[in-house]
């Protein structure tokens, strides 16, 4: 891997939505609740939720980067990454405490 694609891949993860802070959270915590009922049946708590929901807004984010203009996407396109990253990322959870079991 050359020094150009690392620095790519990571300018990928770090893109920020125009959303702005208070809009990831709010809609960290809405997709945190959504994935919830997804993947568990139920949400995992208020603030469980909002970090959820940031943190596979990121990952989402960063998969969706490859494809489409996560830059300018908006509210809507902002909360469908977050509830598909964080899905993603309650999967991967719930797989790994199987696996410890």
């Amino acid at each position: 891997m050359d020094v150009l694609a690392a620095s790519e891949i990571l300018a990928r993860s770090t893109t920020l939505m125009n959303v702005g802070w208070i809009g990831y959270i709010v809609i960290g915590a809405i997709a945190g609740f959504i994935a919830g009922k997804i993947v568990h049946g139920s949400g995992s708590g208020f603030f469980a939720n909002i970090v959820i929901g940031i943190i596979g807004a990121l990952i989402g984010g960063f998969l969706l980067s490859f494809w489409f203009d996560t830059e300018s996407g908006g509210w809507w396109f902002t909360l469908f990454t977050a509830v598909l990253g964080s899905v993603i990322l309650l999967w991967v959870m719930e797989k790994l405490q199987k696996s410890r079991r």
